[in-house]
């Protein structure tokens, strides 16, 4: 297990450029002891190859093959940036995390590494990290950040409410009985009216007494009105962190869209948390379609560049397409993220073994095996 320290973490970096952040970067690992000068070609070089842009504000540039004796000891260095680095793509780094690892050791660094920052939860926590410790613990999986609340127990549907306070009453016990909020949030809500959406939807929330982050909502059994507007839909939100802010966002999304009539038909409370939230189907769930094995035959296993070239040849097709190491954790991961790519810590002679489903699973089946065959951009025997 890799261990960072305090002293390989910059908090509140700033940068120009990519390439800016990069000569930073390099500067601290080889200040560190862990490369020569030298080793900045190499991360240049690589990024030129193929970006090193994980997802989530995180990317790992590290060296390419021929600067690997430019590396004297396997060891990271740990770059905030608050503002944003434009990485290329209309992506945006705030965590950039330069590796230099001999051999094939960065890919047990990445699996652990990707694990972690796979969670948009804690990759934001990091981003707005003010303390070195924090962020460490964080980057480690020392420190935890209490997923949003919000599931078919927060959900009352059809309730028998007889005005809009009925229901808020309602929503404010779930908060209560969760621990999410304090006496100061029930004062606040019960005093203040709350806000109209549209679409028979309203929202209430309380600058005070928010103890962590949930949302709870209920629907009304027969029509009411309040003001002058139909009350379909009460949504209460407590927020100790951003994560309620994706939450909005996804509700913003489906007002927009004129969806939420379709919602109301939702009959199971655990689904319909699960469309508001925007939650995806389980990654795991097994499928049909059309299913093959293949042997990792680079080098270096399925590091950033191979993987990078992987991910674009599924994402020129409209199948999903699953990845599993069979000889790592055999848990199939979106063939379409680098991120859960990377965290598979595919090394050479692994087998994967990847599924595709939709119209045109042949096609990218083809396309994948013929990419693999090829090396994935590198020379292979």
């Amino acid at each position: 297990m890799f261990n960072l320290s305090v002293q390989d973490i910059h908090l509140a970096a700033t940068a120009n450029s990519k390439e800016e952040a990069i000569q930073q970067v390099a500067t601290a690992l080889a200040e560190a002891g862990y490369v020569k000068e030298g080793y900045v070609l190499g991360m240049l070089a690589r990024e030129h190859q193929a970006p090193t842009f994980l997802g989530n504000g995180i990317a790992i540039p590290h060296g390419t093959t021929d600067t690997r004796d430019q590396v004297i000891k396997t060891g990271v260095a740990v770059f905030q940036f608050p503002k944003g680095i434009d990485w290329g793509d209309e992506q945006v780094a705030y965590i950039v995390i330069g590796i230099a690892a001999h051999s094939n050791e960065h890919l047990a660094l990445l699996r652990q590494l990707t694990h972690v920052i796979s969670d948009e939860t804690i990759a934001d926590a990091m981003a707005k990290a003010d303390s070195a410790e924090l962020l460490r613990s964080l980057l480690m999986g020392e420190k935890t950040i209490q997923p949003l609340l919000f599931n078919g127990n927060m959900v009352t549907l059809n309730a028998e409410a007889h005005s809009l306070n009925s229901l808020q009453v309602l929503n404010l016990a779930h908060l209560q009985d969760n621990q999410a909020i304090d006496a100061e949030f029930i004062s606040h809500v019960l005093t203040q009216t709350p806000h109209y959406l549209g679409q028979g939807v309203w929202l209430s929330d309380s600058p005070v007494g928010n103890l962590c982050s949930a949302v709870t909502l209920a629907t009304t059994q027969s029509a009411l009105s309040y003001q002058e507007h139909p009350v379909k839909m009460l949504i209460t939100l407590s927020y100790a962190d951003d994560q309620v802010a994706l939450f909005l966002s996804n509700l913003n999304q489906i007002l927009q869209h004129q969806q939420i009539e379709t919602l109301l038909q939702v009959t199971d409370a655990d689904a319909l948390a699960s469309l508001l939230a925007g939650r995806n189907q389980p990654e795991t769930e097994t499928a049909e379609g059309i299913t093959e094995e293949f042997v990792v035959r680079n080098p270096h296993g399925l590091h950033t560049r191979p993987s990078t070239i992987l991910v674009s040849t599924i994402k020129k097709f409209a199948s999903n397409v699953t990845v599993a190491n069979l000889d790592g954790s055999a848990t199939p991961v979106n063939g379409r993220s680098l991120m859960k790519m990377v965290s598979l810590g595919a090394k050479k002679g692994h087998r994967l073994r990847i599924n595709a489903q939709g119209s045109d699973a042949a096609e990218a089946m083809s396309a994948i095996a013929q990419a693999i065959n090829d090396g994935l951009g590198e020379e292979v025997a």
